[in-house]
């Protein structure tokens, strides 16, 4: 089976890895997609330690598990990454990710800033234009 996130790799071998090494992914994109395997699989710790100290929702972690396990995850489709390579320190991911909520299909269009602090991505949040 491909991984929740849409690469052809087993999820072992794709999103799994970061979701075991604490998110110490490449690209910025390789997060997002393990953030978006981590909402399938409602991992509410990895969604925290991914995303930056300083938009972190901490007090937010149960409502976002608690909804993430309320849908039906269908898929990613990434549309454009901007930087967020393995010498950059900073990236644009602009993604949609589809699922059912209430019988019907839904779809989350964001365009989402990272960084990369002590060598390590992270989620910031929507990207300023």
């Amino acid at each position: 089976m491909k991984c929740y996130c849409g690469n052809n790799k087993t999820y072992q071998a794709c999103c799994e890895v970061f979701h075991l090494n604490q998110g110490k992914t490449e690209t910025a994109e390789q997060l997002m997609r393990s953030r978006y395997s981590a909402f399938v699989l409602a991992n509410g710790d990895y969604l925290m330690q991914s995303h930056h100290v300083s938009t972190r929702p901490t007090a937010e972690k149960k409502a976002i598990v608690t909804w993430a396990k309320s849908v039906e995850w269908i898929k990613l489709e990434i549309q454009e990454t901007i930087k967020g390579l393995l010498d950059d320190t900073e990236g644009t991911v602009i993604f949609n990710a589809y699922f059912y909520e209430n019988g019907n299909v839904e779809v989350i269009h964001e365009k989402s800033a990272f960084i990369k602090e002590k060598n390590k991505w992270y989620y910031l949040g929507y990207a300023k234009n």
